[in-house]
Order: C-alpha cells, then sequence, then structure tokens
C-alpha cells in the first residue's frame, strides 16, 4: 500500500465568470500521507473548498495531476470516477444534505446501498456508524428532529458507511457554535485515531485546524504550509 493517500503536482483550477477568467487554484503542490489529518485554512474565496473537490474529484482541474494511493483518478472514464468516489472517499459539507424525508439510520445507509451491499449489512454498517459517533439512540430521528451538531453527525456517519480510505471535510463545523464545533473535531480525532482513516478537513477555524497534525494555508491559491 503507497504511503500517500493523495499526491497533488501542480494542480490548477479556473473558472469564467462573466467575460473573465478567475483562477482560484495557481499550482497546489502537496502530499497527504495514508492516516493523517491535514487542515486547510485561508480567507473566504481562497480555493479551500475548490481544493477538497477536487480531492475528491467532484471537479476536474484546468490542469495538473491529482493520484489517489497512486492511481490517477482523472484518467478514469466518468463511470469509472463515481465509483471511485463512492467506493474509496468520504464526504462531509457544511450543509449536511441529509434527505429531510429519510430517518438517520436511511440516510446513513445510503452509500453501503448504491455500492449494492445486502440490506441487513448496509442497515449494520450504519448502526455501527451512528455508534461511532454517538447516535445509537437518535436512529429513528429525521434531520428535521435533531440538533445541528447532531444532524452533522449523521452526515459523518453516512461518509464512514461507505469504509472509505479518505474523509474530505469542507467546513464541516461552519454552522455550528463553538461548543460543538469543538465536540465535532473531537469526534473526528477520535475516528482518525481509532479507524486509521485519513481527514482532509477545509476549515475557516484556525484554532480547531491546529489540532490536526499538519495545517495547511492557501494564499493567493497556492498552498503554503505552517
Amino acid at each position: 500500500m503507497p504511503s500517500k493517500m493523495l499526491e497533488v503536482v501542480e494542480v490548477y483550477k479556473g473558472f469564467r465568470k462573466g467575460g473573465t477568467w478567475l483562477d482560484v487554484l495557481r499550482g497546489v503542490t502537496l502530499d497527504v500521507n495514508v492516516g493523517e489529518m491535514l487542515a486547510i485554512v485561508g480567507p473566504s474565496g481562497s480555493g479551500k473548498s475548490t481544493l477538497v473537490h477536487l480531492l475528491g474529484a467532484l471537479e476536474r482541474p484546468t490542469r495538473g495531476t491529482i493520484r489517489f494511493q497512486g492511481q490517477d483518478v482523472f484518467q478514469l472514464s466518468e463511470l469509472a470516477l463515481a465509483a471511485f468516489r463512492n467506493r474509496h472517499v468520504g464526504f462531509v459539507f457544511q450543509f449536511h444534505h441529509l434527505l429531510p424525508e429519510l430517518t438517520a439510520l436511511e440516510n446513513a445507509m445510503l452509500p453501503a446501498l448504491i455500492q449494492r451491499r445486502p440490506l441487513a449489512e448496509a442497515q449494520a454498517a450504519a448502526l455501527d456508524a451512528l455508534r461511532e459517533v454517538g447516535l445509537t439512540d437518535r436512529y429513528q430521528h429525521r434531520p428535521g428532529e435533531l440538533s445541528g451538531g447532531e444532524q452533522q453527525r449523521v452526515a459523518l456517519a453516512r461518509a464512514l458507511v461507505g469504509r472509505p480510505a479518505a474523509i474530505l471535510a469542507d467546513e464541516p463545523t461552519g454552522n455550528l457554535d463553538a461548543k460543538t464545533s469543538e465536540s465535532i473535531f473531537e469526534l473526528l480525532g477520535r475516528l482518525q485515531a481509532e479507524r486509521g482513516v485519513t481527514f482532509v478537513i477545509a476549515t475557516h477555524n484556525v484554532e480547531l485546524a491546529r489540532r490536526a497534525e499538519r495545517v495547511l494555508r492557501l494564499v493567493d491559491g497556492r498552498a503554503v504550509a505552517e
């Protein structure tokens, strides 16, 4: 197994806005080790979310290379890329994107069902993940019946259910109060230690980011190690 979970080499990403081309990322190069927790910080608009989306193959770079466990993921077909995301990457976003009509258990089961695992196995995996994030007694509640912190824990459980090698989190505490943010970061740290999952977390909260093993700052679209 490669020691590098992610290798990013001279990655650029730009968008056309009106009649102007806007460079968001300008030659980002970085490695993320297997089992590491890396925090990405920077001001609003610095490209944190864009970089996380590229690492998870939700978007394609304008140019440059991204390798996941040694594989150049953007050499894959769109179908193979979708299968790669489902099997190898878990996502947690600022807005949890839970389906409001489903219970916490049903939301958490979704990645396993997409992987076509048997229903009983998917349910058992979801219950186990909900237990890990401290929501065993809330699994039959729908998102509207849960607090913001509980909803984010369901989103984290959903990310774990797919058995990903890496979890990418984009402002996972952005909508939470200080105390709840603290508990979510503690949970991420515990899961990293117990499961050995690689975490990449984009956050504007510098104090919480410093709990990660390494902090990367984006400045003018370029990566600067702290």
